[in-house]
Parts: C-alpha cells; sequence; structure tokens
C-alpha cells in the first residue's frame, strides 16, 4: 500500500480483482474461499446479477437528488422494511455507524420529552457500535476507545446478557438500552434466549426504549430477516446497514410506536443516505433474499457448519467453544489466534479474529454445501496445526 492512503488499518498483503458468489480472484488469478463476505456485507455474495442489474439501470437513470425532494425508490424501500419488520417507520442513512446515531438522537428526544436533563443510554461490554465519537463512546470496547477521550457522556455500561445487572439499575437519567442481539465484533457471543424478552418486559415497565443494533445480525443473516423475530417482540428503534446494500453503503434505523414519531423535520438529516441509487439496490436485495428464502438457507448452513466444525475441532485441545447464530459462527481457543487469519490467506481462505482469540465466520448466505465442506476441511486443518505449534 502506497503511502497516500491514511494508515488506519492493517491489511492483509492481497488485493482483489473480481468475485463470484462466495469466491474471490487476486490480481494474479488465484482464487479464494470468503467466509466473511466483507464483514457480513455481501450476503448475495459477490457480483450478484439482480445487485449488478439495479446499480446499472439506477446509475444510467438518476443516481441522487436530495432528502430535499420526495425519493420514490425511497418509500418503496421504507414500506418494503415496515413490511418485512413490523416496525412504523425509516430514517435512511450511508452506514450503520450514522444509523446508530440516529438512534441514540431518538433516545435522546425521548428522555428531553420526558423531562430528564441529561438522558442516558444503558450499553453493553463487548459490544461495538460504530467509530464516530457517539457511537464509539456507546461501544463497549476500551481498546477501541483508547487515545480519542474525551467520550461522549451519557452511557451506563452493564455486562451482556445480564438482565439482573440492568434491573439494579436506579438512575432516572436513563431513556433507552442499546443492545445488540448477538454480539458480532465482541466475539459472536449469543445471549440467552430470553434476553431480548426480559429487556422488553423491563423497558415497558421502565419507560425506556428498547434499541437494537441489527446492523451485522440483520438482512437474514441469522435466520430471520431480524434477530429480533425470534423473540417474537418488537424494539422501539432497530437500526440496519451491512446487508442491506450487499457493498453498496446503505443503512436504516427503523423505529416503531411512540419512537417513529420524535424526531420531526430539520432534527435529523443525511446527504447521500436514501438516494435513488442506493434504495435501488436495497429494493434487489430484499427481493432476492425473499425470493430464495435465504433467511432460512442462513439457519441451515450454520447448523451445517457448526456440527462439522464441531466434529472437526471441538475434542481438540484448545478449542473452547464453537456457538453461533445462523451465519453467525464463532470458533472460540484458549490463546490468541491472529496469525491464523494469514495463515488461511496463504491457502486461499478469508476468515476473521475477533475478541483477539475467536474465529469469527461470517459467509454469504448462497454459499452452497460443497463451498461449506471445504471450508470445514480447510479451516479444520489450519486450527489444528496451529494449536499444534502455539504454546
Amino acid at each position: 500500500m502506497n503511502d497516500c492512503v491514511m494508515p488506519t488499518y492493517a491489511r492483509q498483503p492481497v488485493a482483489f480483482d473480481r468475485g463470484e458468489g462466495v469466491w474471490l480472484w487476486d490480481e494474479s488469478g488465484k482464487r479464494y474461499l470468503d467466509a466473511i463476505s466483507g464483514v457480513a456485507v455481501c450476503s448475495l455474495g459477490h457480483a450478484h446479477p439482480a445487485v449488478q442489474q439495479a446499480l446499472c439501470e439506477q446509475a444510467g437513470r438518476l443516481v441522487h437528488t436530495s432528502n430535499i425532494y420526495r425519493i420514490p425508490r425511497q418509500e418503496q424501500l421504507a414500506a418494503e422494511l415496515v413490511r418485512l419488520s413490523g416496525m412504523d417507520n425509516v430514517f435512511f442513512s450511508n452506514s450503520g455507524a450514522e444509523a446508530n446515531e440516529a438512534a441514540l438522537k431518538i433516545a435522546r428526544r425521548h428522555g428531553h420529552d420526558k423531562g430528564i436533563e441529561r438522558p442516558a443510554v444503558i450499553v453493553m461490554e463487548g459490544s461495538f457500535h460504530g467509530r464516530t465519537l457517539a457511537t464509539l463512546s456507546a461501544t463497549g470496547n476500551p481498546k477501541v476507545q483508547a487515545g480519542f477521550e474525551p467520550l461522549v457522556e451519557g452511557f451506563i455500561r452493564v455486562p451482556y446478557n445480564d438482565v439482573n445487572a440492568v434491573e439494579h439499575i436506579d438512575d432516572p437519567s436513563v431513556a433507552a438500552i442499546l443492545v445488540e442481539p448477538v454480539q458480532g465484533e465482541g466475539g459472536v457471543r449469543v445471549p440467552a434466549p430470553d434476553y431480548l424478552n426480559r429487556l422488553r418486559e423491563l423497558c415497558d415497565a421502565r419507560g425506556w426504549l428498547l434499541m437494537l443494533d441489527e446492523v451485522q445480525t440483520g438482512i437474514g443473516r441469522t435466520g430471520t430477516f431480524f434477530a429480533f423475530q425470534r423473540n417474537g417482540i418488537l424494539p422501539d428503534v432497530c437500526t440496519l446497514a451491512k446487508a442491506l446494500g450487499n457493498g453498496f453503503p446503505i443503512g436504516a434505523c427503523m423505529a416503531h410506536g411512540a419512537a417513529a414519531g420524535l424526531l420531526k423535520a430539520g432534527q435529523h438529516a443525511t446527504t447521500y443516505g436514501g438516494n435513488p441509487l442506493g434504495c435501488a439496490v436495497g429494493l434487489a436485495v430484499l427481493g432476492e433474499m425473499e425470493k430464495l428464502n435465504l433467511p432460512a438457507r442462513a439457519t441451515q448452513l450454520g447448523e451445517r457448519l457448526r456440527q462439522g466444525l464441531s466434529a472437526r475441532l471441538a475434542a481438540l485441545p484448545g478449542v473452547t467453544e464453537i456457538r453461533g447464530q445462523g451465519l453467525m459462527v464463532g470458533i472460540e481457543l484458549d490463546r490468541p489466534c491472529l496469525p491464523l487469519v494469514g495463515a488461511a490467506l496463504e491457502q486461499g481462505l478469508l476468515i476473521n479474529v475477533t475478541a483477539d482469540k475467536t474465529i469469527r465466520l461470517l459467509p454469504a448466505l448462497v454459499m452452497e454445501d460443497a463451498a461449506a465442506d471445504q471450508l470445514i476441511a480447510q479451516l479444520g486443518d489450519l486450527v489444528e496445526a496451529f494449536l499444534s505449534t502455539t504454546p
């Protein structure tokens, strides 16, 4: 990488030239099995025909106007998200962090409307909500916050998957809870099955908003269109991004009930969010997800991966746990395992390590069984070799 690019990423030594489905080819023509799909972004795989068609057709017609004017494609995409989720309305953004910023502003409006002068939001240890100052402050990872203090105030942190810790908060400034249904960056951590239900009950009892960060779990990845649908509840606010554009940058903040009416004209805005091009892609993505029943495929493939990896690895000393939900799969080891990313790359496999000791797999929902079996075999060999040579 040349010096003209700001060195904010520890990049792997490869550049990709083209992709198709779950496969990528580098500039030399070497093929790679992509098991992270751009960190849960390309759920339809690379170069999906429906996405290509939507991009080309809309780009040749109209890319951008402004949110000053009506945008029919935006209205259509909002209607589809409302139909699929049961929420009431949608604010479109450029990214997940920007969607979470909108959620945090909704929480503060809710607090001020209740007469709270300095509203606070309960957030979870191990969470990740973005890199803007507000979402960084909400995030529960001191490593990514270090060096960027002072952080934005107004957050109360509690352990993840611990409802009792939330119940014991006796602070009249609380206006909302912000939580991920499954923590991705935190190590693919799946909470108790009734965790969200109990948080919903607490929020109802205390007049708090329940806000779900579904930037990584949303759009089918955990086996339902939205992870909260597994619990049979509706949140007050739910944020999306990643798979919504399958690589085109678009995010969304959905609201329900009273939360849907908290932001008024002039109180929040974005330049590019919800423009015709992004919304045309979002409509194509949702259409393919529904037509191909890909959320169900995520469940099926996720079970195949977890069972196969468990059979191959679970008995090995050094493998702590294999867990996940849908196509979010984590393999936790008893030691740091970042070197596995480079070793896998050399063998034509793209994986990711998060929370220092957890291998994270986020393959496309269109992955075929044969590719899943190849992933199990290839990763099994890599982990076994790594554990045998690394203390």
